[in-house]
């Protein structure tokens, strides 16, 4: 994981990690906060590629108007045109990191919603709550 995301109680190792409440919460937090460093990377990469394609293309419109021998003009111009597809893509891919991020973030609220009052009830009791799954009936019990 990237240095430049928040560090997150309970997450990336130690006594708290886990599937805990607040690791699980933590975690998505993460994740909704590499899709936003993913879509500002895109962003760039997108204004990057379109300006080297731009560029691309005036230099073959000039070579054209040198007369510089054509198999060089085209290939110069279909370095232009691969440019402008790397944009495009980046362009999904800004479209996806957002369907990541708000993913991320209905998860991290429906769990919240869900979850929260019973965390905050066995945290507020006091008491050494048993392990996960210690109460799952066995189907032993007649």
């Amino acid at each position: 994981m990237s240095d430049n995301l928040p560090a997150i109680p309970g997450v990336g190792g130690g006594a708290s990690s886990g599937n805990g409440f607040l690791a699980l919460s933590g975690r998505t937090a993460q994740l909704a906060a590499a899709a936003l460093f993913l879509k500002e990377g895109m962003h760039l990469l997108k204004a990057h590629m379109r300006a080297n394609a731009n560029a691309a293309s005036r230099l073959s419109e000039m070579c054209d108007a040198a007369e510089v021998e054509p198999h060089f003009t085209s290939q110069i111009m279909d370095v232009s045109t691969a440019l402008h597809g790397v944009a495009e893509a980046s362009g999904e891919m800004v479209n996806a990191a957002d369907r990541v991020d708000a993913d991320a973030r209905g998860f991290n609220q429906a769990h919240d919603t869900e979850y929260r009052g019973v965390y905050e009830a066995v945290n507020g009791s006091g008491v050494q709550q048993a392990k996960p799954g210690f109460y799952r009936r066995t189907g032993r019990r007649r």
